[in-house]
């Protein structure tokens, strides 16, 4: 058996019924008990993500924004571009709707992640703030065993999964498709613009992230709206071949590709996890570092990732790819089947450039992004001591990846994408009594404070 095959069968095992059901039911059993706080209160989070609030005073080492374009700048990379490509390209256009079903429960995860991260944070010996599932499952949950599992894992998924091999992998192949620059010119300049911007910690990071990721958001999406905009009549008949081929994949195959229901479920799901990382445990440890004296304010605005990353810019990257047809072509693939479905519906090239420029700046930040989620796991298991080691490991891993292979990348990415999730999910079914109980205390004392304001 190659490596191949033998990491397709340890995916299969890791990403099978009992993680998506671990990992939905999650999020569903959250909804249920939050009151589905993610639809009734998701104005109010958008309110916070914009306020001008940032956060002074209050403990933390950056503001409530740029802790969340932090965690943004890790969740907005390659799997909003390749990964909705390569779940499509394998599920068919059914696994987009398993991608909003899994984000939709996901924001309810996301919240009590961020929520829990913030609650259980604790100051390291340099003074900077270190939180997340890590520090929640021992302090709250009281399981040393299950956080340092977390850390070990989270230092791999930094190392060998979202961190790294996938991101840098995607820039090369953008960057050789649209303008011809060889893999070892991106490797090399890759690595010093880590390595520049890295080094700085968080502050360096969260600089980057809040100047970068709102734009090419915005971009991103302007873009795809314009191709939406121009082939309007194809949308209704876009979104319902992707509702129908989710319950009905052979449809959408031609009846020929034996491709199964929960084969399309389990690549909705896993991909949109990739690109999320509701569940993931990753995105509280940013939050963690927000200036705040709220964890459920910070929960929701943290809550809001989950919105942006799939219900926003993973759903535009779809319906393009659906719209066009390219999903279908036999002979494209990951940034490839993008790249052209973009090109194709913008009548031009200007496609191929928004979607190679916006993976680029996506992946990009998505490396800056998890060097900092690695960076506290290491500190977690091996103190500040090992901060510095653990960075130049990963300096020489982006080095790397632009001469991996594609297929080896994912597969090796979703089995410790899973591994991460196990005991982050663990640890928020049990302490979702203490997310229950920050926020019913929150939301009863926003309503007596506002009773209050109007009375007087």
């Amino acid at each position: 058996m190659d490596v191949l095959a033998l990491l397709g069968t340890i995916d299969s095992y890791v990403w099978g019924a009992p993680l998506l059901g671990l990992l939905v039911g999650t999020g569903m059993y959250l909804s249920l008990r939050l009151g589905f706080l993610q639809v009734l209160r998701l104005p109010l989070a958008l309110k916070y993500v914009f306020s001008r609030d940032e956060g002074k005073g209050c403990q933390g080492d950056v503001s409530p924004f740029a802790a969340l374009c932090t965690a943004l700048s890790a969740t907005i990379g390659t799997g909003n571009i390749v990964g909705v490509a390569t779940a499509i390209k394998a599920g068919g256009p059914g696994a987009l709707f398993w991608m909003w079903m899994a984000a939709f429960f996901g924001m309810a995860t996301k919240y009590a992640e961020a929520l829990l991260a913030v609650k259980y944070r604790v100051v390291d010996a340099n003074g900077q703030m270190s939180g997340g599932p890590m520090y929640y499952l021992e302090r709250g949950l009281g399981s040393k065993l299950l956080a340092r599992m977390f850390a070990l894992f989270g230092i791999a998924v930094a190392f060998f999964g979202i961190g790294t091999f996938a991101q840098v992998n995607a820039i090369k192949d953008a960057t050789f498709m649209t303008f011809g620059i060889p893999a070892w010119v991106v490797a090399a300049v890759l690595t010093v613009l880590v390595t520049m911007v890295t080094l700085g910690g968080i502050q360096s990071i969260s600089n980057v992230a809040k100047k970068v990721v709102p734009f090419m958001a915005v971009l991103y999406v302007l873009a795809s709206l314009v191709i939406l905009v121009l082939n309007v009549h194809q949308l209704p008949a876009t979104i319902a071949l992707i509702i129908h081929s989710a319950f009905n994949p052979q449809a959408a195959f031609g009846g020929a590709a034996g491709v199964t229901v929960m084969m399309v479920l389990r690549s909705g799901v896993a991909r949109g996890v990739f690109s999320n990382e509701s569940g993931l445990g990753s995105a509280p440890i940013a939050a963690a570092a927000a200036k705040t004296d709220s964890c459920v304010r910070q929960g929701l605005i943290a809550m809001t990732g989950t919105f942006f990353d799939t219900i926003l810019i993973c759903t535009m990257t779809g319906i393009v790819l659906v719209m066009t047809g390219v999903w279908n072509s036999p002979d494209l693939a990951g940034a490839a089947m993008t790249n052209t479905a973009f090109a194709q519906g913008l009548a031009g090239t200007i496609g191929n450039y928004i979607v190679t420029i916006g993976l680029i700046f996506f992946a990009f930040t998505t490396i800056l992004g998890w060097n900092y989620y690695g960076e506290r796991c290491t500190e977690y298991l091996f103190g500040v001591r090992g901060i510095r080691p653990y960075k130049m490991i990963y300096i020489v891993l982006v080095a790397s990846g632009a001469f991996l292979k594609l297929e080896t990348i994912w597969v090796l990415a979703d089995i410790v994408n899973g591994l991460m999730a196990i005991p982050n999910l663990i640890g928020l079914l049990g302490l979702s009594g203490v997310v229950i109980a920050e926020t019913r205390a929150y939301f009863t004392s926003l309503r007596e404070c506002s009773g209050a304001c109007v009375s007087a």
